[in-house]
């Protein structure tokens, strides 16, 4: 049995439940390998089981060890019956489920005692074992040389959204399944927007442009944000990045297991309030990523959690300011040791503007 099925049953038992049903696809697939659109897993202390339909039946058999393999589109039947048969008492849901599933659930498992369970799964996933980590940096891999292609892209005239589409493709090319978000591409005045929409504006000279992007591959995503600038940079633009990489810089250096979730955030903001710009850095300062592009932990000044060596948290302080071409976000994905912490992303953050 995998490590990770036994780090679910010790909370299992630790829970006091006899079985729990979980039906987040993610969820599904990193405890049993499998990837599809039709799946469930229950787990009991004496069984492990996979409920898909006929149409996975060859992929279930070929990727799924450890767990038993039912072909049903009834799963809650199917389940309800191995409650009876076991006698089980206390079964686990996700509490993500639809009310209309969860009105299938009570009726299916009636008698027995139902309890919802948020984030049951995901705490299992915030420390990634060496396999997630390895993929987590071939996607990093993927995005930045995605980077260093669309630079020799990016010309004046160029539209927002015919950089996002080169990004995308560029990144499928190097092997990737997909984008793991959609694109933000934000040039001009749009950078005062972090989640701007990619749109028909036309790259001029001066501008600044901000890029978000990331990948998937083989489930797996990246994050990263690089800021650059059109022709040329004027004092103000060159003092907002320097700002910015300065604060990413810092947390780079201070990451390591032990460091507070407060801390985590208050590095980075502390220096940009320091230079005068702390209303226009207004948001988090990053957040977990895995199976997910946003993923716990996220950070905060009232939390008290620490984090720990085997996280992959992404750094991503900014600078925006209504009207001004001037907005700039520096992302990094880091993956937490006892001992600092490695930039996964290597994309280059010296200050670019593209001639």
């Amino acid at each position: 049995m995998n490590k990770r099925l036994e780090k679910f049953l010790s909370k299992l038992t630790a829970a006091q439940l006899d079985g729990v049903l979980i039906n987040n696809l993610k969820n599904v697939y990193y405890l049993t390998g499998f990837w599809g659109s039709n799946a469930t897993v229950f787990i009991s202390h004496k069984r492990l089981i996979l409920f898909t339909d006929a149409r996975y039946q060859v992929h279930a058999h070929e990727t799924v060890k450890d767990f038993e393999i039912i072909i049903t589109r009834d799963e809650l039947g199917e389940a309800a019956k191995i409650i009876k048969e076991e006698q089980l008492q206390k079964i686990g849901f996700e509490s993500e489920i639809s009310f209309a599933y969860y009105k299938r659930l009570s009726q299916a498992f009636a008698g027995a005692e139902l309890t919802p369970l948020t984030n049951f799964v995901e705490e299992l996933r915030w420390i990634k074992d060496e396999e997630e980590v390895a993929t987590i940096k071939q996607a990093c891999q993927i995005s930045d040389q995605a980077f260093l292609d669309v630079l020799d892209f990016i010309k004046p005239g160029k539209t927002e959204l015919e950089i996002a589409t080169f990004l995308d493709f560029r990144m499928r090319e190097l092997g990737a399944s997909g984008v793991s978000f959609d694109i933000i591409a934000a040039s001009g005045d749009r950078t005062s927007m972090p989640h701007a929409v990619p749109s028909q504006k036309q790259l001029e000279l001066g501008d600044t442009l901000t890029l978000d992007f990331g990948c998937l591959y083989q489930h797996y995503v990246s994050d990263m944000t690089r800021t650059v600038y059109i022709g040329s940079v004027n004092d103000q633009q060159e003092e907002i990045y320097q700002t910015v990489l300065k604060a990413n810089q810092a947390l780079i250096e201070a990451a390591r297991a032990g460091l507070s979730f407060r801390d985590f955030d208050k590095i980075p903001r502390d220096i940009i309030e320091a230079a005068g710009y702390g209303p226009y850095f207004s948001h988090g300062i990053g957040h977990g990523i895995g199976l997910d592009i946003h993923e716990e932990p996220y950070f905060s000044q009232t939390s008290k959690e620490v984090i720990q060596a085997g996280m992959v948290l992404t750094d991503e302080p900014g600078i925006y300011i209504e009207g001004q071409n001037s907005g700039v976000r520096i992302e990094d994905d880091l993956l937490i040791t006892e001992t600092g912490c490695q930039v996964l992303t290597l994309a280059p953050k010296e200050l670019i503007v593209v001639k």
